[in-house]
């Protein structure tokens, strides 16, 4: 089983389960957590970082990844 895993949540963020480090475009480096969610809807305040504004927007996102979209 893999370290870490990434996991959809319905209309809601990505979960990364696992050790990881997050750096920004800047080159921030951001503590190593084992659970961060991140947002997809494009609305919170705490960006890279889910906050909840997803449910307060309707936010409605496709749910399963795209296998012929993935990088071989």
């Amino acid at each position: 089983m893999p370290e870490v895993t990434i996991e959809i949540v319905r209309n809601g963020p990505l979960i990364v389960n696992g050790p990881v480090e997050l750096k920004d475009a800047d080159g921030k480096l951001y503590p190593v957590k084992e659970r961060i969610a991140l947002c997809r809807c494009g609305g919170s305040t705490t960006k890279p970082f889910c906050d909840g504004t997803h449910s307060k927007i309707g936010f409605q996102a496709a749910e399963t990844a795209v296998r012929e979209s993935a990088e071989d």
